[in-house]
Protein backbone atom coordinates (compact mmCIF):
# COMPACT_ATOMS: atom_id res chain seq x y z
CA UNK A 1 0.00 0.00 0.00
CA UNK A 2 1.53 3.11 -0.56
CA UNK A 3 0.84 6.07 1.46
CA UNK A 4 0.64 9.60 0.57
CA UNK A 5 0.70 12.98 2.64
CA UNK A 6 -0.78 15.62 1.51
CA UNK A 7 -0.71 19.89 2.09
CA UNK A 8 -3.63 19.27 4.72
CA UNK A 9 -2.74 17.87 7.75
CA UNK A 10 -4.65 14.33 8.29
CA UNK A 11 -5.64 13.97 4.56
CA UNK A 12 -4.18 10.78 2.92
CA UNK A 13 -4.37 9.47 -0.21
CA UNK A 14 -3.99 5.40 -0.31
CA UNK A 15 -2.99 3.52 -3.78
CA UNK A 16 -3.45 -0.51 -3.03
CA UNK A 17 -1.24 -2.38 -4.87
CA UNK A 18 -2.86 -4.15 -7.86
CA UNK A 19 -1.94 -7.92 -8.65
CA UNK A 20 -3.29 -8.34 -12.30
CA UNK A 21 -3.52 -10.91 -15.33
CA UNK A 22 -5.35 -11.35 -18.34
CA UNK A 23 -8.51 -11.97 -16.08
CA UNK A 24 -8.49 -8.50 -14.61
CA UNK A 25 -7.21 -7.59 -11.21
CA UNK A 26 -6.89 -7.90 -7.48
CA UNK A 27 -6.47 -5.38 -4.91
CA UNK A 28 -6.36 -5.37 -1.24
CA UNK A 29 -8.31 -1.61 -0.33
CA UNK A 30 -8.08 -1.93 3.04
CA UNK A 31 -5.94 -4.23 5.71
CA UNK A 32 -6.32 -3.09 9.70
CA UNK A 33 -2.95 -4.83 10.01
CA UNK A 34 -1.01 -3.16 7.18
CA UNK A 35 -2.40 0.53 7.75
CA UNK A 36 -2.01 0.42 11.46
CA UNK A 37 1.95 -0.12 10.89
CA UNK A 38 1.51 3.16 9.50
CA UNK A 39 0.01 4.66 12.32
CA UNK A 40 -3.53 4.25 10.91
CA UNK A 41 -6.28 3.02 13.12
CA UNK A 42 -9.76 3.66 12.09
CA UNK A 43 -12.52 1.58 13.15
CA UNK A 44 -14.87 1.29 10.27
CA UNK A 45 -18.16 0.49 10.50
CA UNK A 46 -20.34 1.04 7.28
CA UNK A 47 -19.54 1.13 4.16
CA UNK A 48 -21.45 3.51 1.36
CA UNK A 49 -21.99 2.89 -2.16
CA UNK A 50 -23.70 5.98 -4.73
CA UNK A 51 -23.87 5.62 -8.41
CA UNK A 52 -24.18 9.11 -10.36
CA UNK A 53 -25.52 8.31 -13.96
CA UNK A 54 -24.66 11.85 -15.70
CA UNK A 55 -20.96 13.52 -15.73
CA UNK A 56 -21.08 16.41 -14.14
CA UNK A 57 -23.26 15.48 -11.46
CA UNK A 58 -21.96 17.16 -8.00
CA UNK A 59 -22.57 15.98 -4.09
CA UNK A 60 -21.38 18.06 -1.88
CA UNK A 61 -20.08 19.52 0.38
CA UNK A 62 -20.94 17.28 3.41
CA UNK A 63 -20.05 16.60 6.66
CA UNK A 64 -21.40 14.86 9.97
CA UNK A 65 -20.70 16.30 13.61
CA UNK A 66 -20.33 15.07 16.64
CA UNK A 67 -21.15 13.21 18.60
CA UNK A 68 -21.32 11.16 15.53
CA UNK A 69 -18.50 12.33 13.08
CA UNK A 70 -17.13 10.16 10.76
CA UNK A 71 -13.54 9.18 9.32
CA UNK A 72 -14.03 8.37 5.92
CA UNK A 73 -12.28 5.97 3.34
CA UNK A 74 -13.27 6.95 -0.36
CA UNK A 75 -12.85 5.31 -3.91
CA UNK A 76 -14.05 5.07 -7.20
CA UNK A 77 -15.48 1.62 -8.26
CA UNK A 78 -16.24 2.24 -11.66
CA UNK A 79 -15.92 5.45 -13.50
CA UNK A 80 -13.97 8.73 -12.52
CA UNK A 81 -14.59 11.51 -9.94
CA UNK A 82 -12.83 14.69 -9.15
CA UNK A 83 -12.78 14.31 -4.62
CA UNK A 84 -12.72 17.22 -2.91
CA UNK A 85 -12.23 18.07 0.76
CA UNK A 86 -12.12 21.04 2.78
CA UNK A 87 -10.59 22.03 6.52
CA UNK A 88 -13.70 23.11 8.51
CA UNK A 89 -11.35 23.47 12.09
CA UNK A 90 -11.50 25.77 14.13
CA UNK A 91 -8.07 27.40 14.41
CA UNK A 92 -6.48 24.97 12.08
CA UNK A 93 -3.62 26.63 9.96
CA UNK A 94 -5.27 25.02 7.25
CA UNK A 95 -8.67 26.16 7.63
CA UNK A 96 -10.82 26.33 4.22
CA UNK A 97 -7.81 25.44 2.50
CA UNK A 98 -9.41 22.08 0.01
CA UNK A 99 -7.43 19.91 -1.99
CA UNK A 100 -9.01 18.01 -5.16
CA UNK A 101 -7.92 14.55 -5.96
CA UNK A 102 -8.92 12.28 -9.38
CA UNK A 103 -10.41 9.49 -8.36
CA UNK A 104 -10.70 6.41 -11.41
CA UNK A 105 -11.54 3.12 -11.50
CA UNK A 106 -8.33 2.96 -13.13
CA UNK A 107 -5.81 4.30 -11.01
CA UNK A 108 -7.01 2.85 -7.76
CA UNK A 109 -6.16 5.98 -5.31
CA UNK A 110 -8.00 6.06 -2.48
CA UNK A 111 -8.75 9.07 -0.41
CA UNK A 112 -8.72 8.96 3.82
CA UNK A 113 -11.01 11.82 4.96
CA UNK A 114 -10.36 12.69 8.67
CA UNK A 115 -13.67 14.44 11.05
CA UNK A 116 -13.10 18.22 10.36
CA UNK A 117 -13.15 18.39 7.26
CA UNK A 118 -16.11 18.74 4.28
CA UNK A 119 -16.32 16.27 1.98
CA UNK A 120 -17.75 16.25 -1.89
CA UNK A 121 -16.98 15.10 -5.49
CA UNK A 122 -17.65 16.08 -9.05
CA UNK A 123 -18.50 13.02 -11.56
CA UNK A 124 -16.12 12.82 -14.82
CA UNK A 125 -17.44 9.72 -16.76
CA UNK A 126 -21.32 8.32 -16.53
CA UNK A 127 -22.23 5.52 -13.83
CA UNK A 128 -19.57 6.73 -12.03
CA UNK A 129 -19.33 4.75 -8.68
CA UNK A 130 -18.36 5.83 -5.06
CA UNK A 131 -17.51 3.62 -2.74
CA UNK A 132 -16.67 4.76 0.96
CA UNK A 133 -16.12 3.45 4.90
CA UNK A 134 -17.52 5.45 7.41
CA UNK A 135 -16.04 5.40 11.22
CA UNK A 136 -19.71 6.18 12.91
CA UNK A 137 -23.09 5.10 11.45
CA UNK A 138 -25.47 7.64 10.10
CA UNK A 139 -27.22 9.56 11.79
CA UNK A 140 -29.37 12.54 10.33
CA UNK A 141 -29.31 15.02 13.12
CA UNK A 142 -25.87 15.56 12.86
CA UNK A 143 -25.79 15.71 8.85
CA UNK A 144 -24.56 19.35 7.76
CA UNK A 145 -23.98 20.79 4.35
CA UNK A 146 -21.88 24.16 3.00
CA UNK A 147 -22.43 25.37 -0.39
CA UNK A 148 -20.12 23.70 -3.19
CA UNK A 149 -19.59 26.94 -4.49
CA UNK A 150 -18.89 28.99 -1.21
CA UNK A 151 -15.52 27.63 -1.10
CA UNK A 152 -13.17 28.41 -3.90
CA UNK A 153 -12.59 25.36 -5.25
CA UNK A 154 -11.73 24.44 -8.38
CA UNK A 155 -14.26 22.04 -10.07
CA UNK A 156 -13.29 22.19 -13.66
CA UNK A 157 -16.90 22.49 -14.46
CA UNK A 158 -17.42 23.54 -18.18
CA UNK A 159 -21.56 23.87 -17.33
CA UNK A 160 -23.72 23.92 -14.44
CA UNK A 161 -23.04 20.98 -12.35
CA UNK A 162 -26.00 18.59 -11.89
CA UNK A 163 -27.16 18.79 -8.26
CA UNK A 164 -29.52 18.38 -5.66
CA UNK A 165 -31.91 20.68 -4.04
CA UNK A 166 -30.21 19.96 -0.26
CA UNK A 167 -27.24 21.37 -1.74
CA UNK A 168 -27.61 24.14 -3.54
CA UNK A 169 -29.83 25.54 -0.97
CA UNK A 170 -26.96 25.11 1.95
CA UNK A 171 -25.21 27.47 4.01
CA UNK A 172 -22.29 29.04 2.84
CA UNK A 173 -18.31 28.40 3.95
CA UNK A 174 -18.72 32.06 5.33
CA UNK A 175 -21.54 31.57 7.68
CA UNK A 176 -20.76 28.28 8.61
CA UNK A 177 -20.42 27.68 12.57
CA UNK A 178 -17.54 25.09 12.38
CA UNK A 179 -18.40 22.29 15.22
CA UNK A 180 -14.98 21.13 14.92
CA UNK A 181 -11.66 22.51 16.29
CA UNK A 182 -8.03 21.89 15.57
CA UNK A 183 -7.48 20.50 19.16
CA UNK A 184 -10.22 17.80 19.15
CA UNK A 185 -8.93 16.51 15.75
CA UNK A 186 -5.37 16.96 14.97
Amino acid sequence: MQIEKTDLPGILILTPQRFGDQRGFFSETWNRKTLEKHGITLDFVQDNHSVSSNVGTLRGMHFQSPPHAQDKLVRCGRGALFDVVVDVRKDSPTYGKWLGVELTAENGKQILVPKGFLHGFVTRAPDTEICYKCTDYYAPECEGIVRWDSCAIDWGLDRDPIMSSKDTEATTLAEFDSPFSWENTS
